[in-house]
């Protein structure tokens, strides 16, 4: 089962890098944030308490979602729901709940066992969901770059949030995994970054 793993920060070119190593490879790709986003959502449509971790954990257990090229929650479609500033503000907090991290780390690799292998990208896809994976890549850009490519979603200031909270988590923190080569995605092409992680592939 081949899993190519790519992690990074906020804007570091993550989806469009992975969606373009998927076409290339012909593999399927997930988001993993996307289910964390999901979550976020659907904690935000029922009220919950965003400190409420055991009511988060038990909607990361039974939420009806489904994640692909269309994303659903509950049966309705919420794709273009989940980049709203309100659910950009709420994801970071219930991704840093450990019960809701050990149910979404299980969907994330039942996922990938459904479709016999991805392209995965997240934030410790190489670090903890598949530390074994065939290939691990940390992308990277400048603060301004970055800010630059999430400026229609996030302010400077949300990334700046987002990237203190991903990096010190108790659980799953952002980090450099073990094995993982680090690529700057800064005023790079799309392919040629692309070219680089596939010539990584034994």
């Amino acid at each position: 089962m081949r899993v190519v793993a790519i992690d990074g920060p906020v804007g570091s070119g993550k989806s469009t890098v992975a969606k373009a190593v998927a076409d290339r490879l012909d593999l399927p790709y997930l988001e993993s944030g996307a289910m964390y986003r999901v979550l976020a959502l659907a904690a935000l449509r029922r009220g919950l308490d965003e400190t409420d971790a055991e009511a988060h954990e038990a909607l990361a257990r039974n939420v009806d979602m489904k994640v692909g090229e269309r994303i659903l929650l509950d049966g309705d479609d919420v794709t273009a729901d989940l980049r709203s500033p309100e659910v950009g503000r709420a994801v970071s907090p219930v991704a840093a709940m450990a019960g809701v991290r050990r149910e979404l780390v299980r969907r994330q690799r039942e996922w990938v066992a459904e479709h016999g292998g991805a392209v995965v990208e997240g934030r410790d896809i190489g670090s903890v969901v598949f530390p074994d994976a065939e290939v691990k890549v940390f992308l990277t850009a400048s603060a301004a770059e970055r800010a630059r490519r999430r400026a229609q979603d996030e302010t400077a200031d949300d990334l700046a949030r987002r990237d203190l909270l991903d990096s010190t988590r108790a659980v799953s923190p952002l980090v450099v995994p073990d094995g993982a080569v680090v690529v700057d995605t800064t005023a790079r092409p799309v392919d040629e970054v692309v070219d680089e992680i596939v010539a990584l592939l034994p």
